[in-house]
């Protein structure tokens, strides 16, 4: 059985948890190569939020997070998500301190059935 990107995965999960959806790229002045490009923007309640998903077969580490952070506050967001497989410690206790929140595929995929 072929495993759904994470990418269409992370559209049903903000589809159906409320958000509208902004499925383009959007370049940004500065910050790291890797995050130049938000994968989605996702609104709701008048807020917007940017996101960035990495399709890796390893750990995001805080590295990551941090420059998805400098990139997000550059660019005037306040809360940028993060999607991937899944996130280090240290990543984790960044975003928490940051207000920057971190989805695992398990976490998609997990409230993706209670729906």
């Amino acid at each position: 059985m072929r495993r759904k990107p994470l990418r269409e995965i992370a559209i049903q999960y903000f589809t159906r948890r409320g958000y509208t959806i902004e499925d383009k790229s959007l370049n940004q002045e500065s910050g790291n190569p890797s995050t130049k490009k938000y994968d989605l923007i996702v609104r709701k309640g008048g807020e917007a939020y940017p996101v960035w998903i990495k399709e890796w077969n390893r750990t995001v580490g805080v590295n990551i997070v941090i420059n998805v952070d400098k990139a997000a506050y550059n660019a005037g967001f306040s809360t940028p998500i993060l999607v991937a497989e899944k996130f280090s410690e240290h990543a984790r206790a960044y975003a928490n301190r940051r207000g920057i929140k971190l989805i695992t595929r398990s976490d998609i995929l997990r409230r993706i059935r209670i729906f």
